[in-house]
């Protein structure tokens, strides 16, 4: 791992468990704002919270055990039909097939690259991976999002990627926090109005709980 995906990972989680890096030295990351300025970042951070992780397990799983059986005996049984070159349901499963074996190596490989965010970080007070964030802007709007990996975007949600400039402008800030964040449209100014670890009432897909593990 580079020493800039290093400070990345540190930074998205709030410096607290220096299992993923065992060389880490607080005294040379003295605050988030400096690490950030003065050390080069990845363009992605591949992290993922337990619940994404689990999203991708289940994927594949239906994929391997459900789907791709289902989908091959589909094939088996159109080839039986007769001239497979003008056989419709066959050449329409040979694809289906292909498209499932690519999906399910990309998500092998997907799970083998992140690095599962397990646990809250020490200051709960502050945005870090996996933080849902009340927002409000210059002219008292609220805006509501959560940091999630690249993964677990979900817009209508209010999921964005640790990897999107918003994202980025918030690491390490505070509730009460003023931040002026660079956007693609310019610098837009937020105040941090709360952020929480734990599923807020305004997320609409609750019912999904976080899966932090608790010490």
């Amino acid at each position: 791992m580079s020493t800039a995906t290093q400070v990345i990972i540190q930074i998205c989680l709030g410096l607290a468990h220096g299992g993923i890096n065992p060389d880490y030295q607080p005294d040379k990351l003295r605050n988030h704002d400096e690490s950030m300025s003065t050390q080069p970042l990845p363009r992605r951070a591949h992290l993922i919270t337990p619940e994404g992780e689990q999203a991708l397990k289940d994927e594949h799983d239906f994929l391997w055990r459900t789907e791709r059986p289902r989908v091959t005996q589909q094939v088996s049984d159109a080839a039986k039909l007769g001239d497979r070159s003008e056989n419709a349901e066959y050449i329409y499963g040979k694809k289906r097939l292909r498209q499932i074996d690519s999906r399910l190596r990309f998500l092998r490989k997907r799970l083998e690259q992140v690095t599962v965010v397990e646990r809250r970080p020490d200051n709960p007070q502050k945005v870090y991976f996996g933080a849902w964030i009340v927002l409000e802007d210059e002219d008292g709007a609220l805006h509501r999002y959560r940091i999630v990996g690249e993964d677990e975007i979900d817009l209508p949600r209010g999921y964005i990627s640790v990897d999107a400039p918003l994202a980025r402008g918030l690491l390490g800030k505070s509730v009460g926090d003023d931040v002026s964040v660079r956007l693609p449209k310019g610098e837009v100014e937020y105040y941090i109005e709360s952020v929480n670890y734990d599923v807020p009432d305004w997320d609409p897909g609750r019912q999904t709980q976080s899966r932090w593990v608790e010490d």
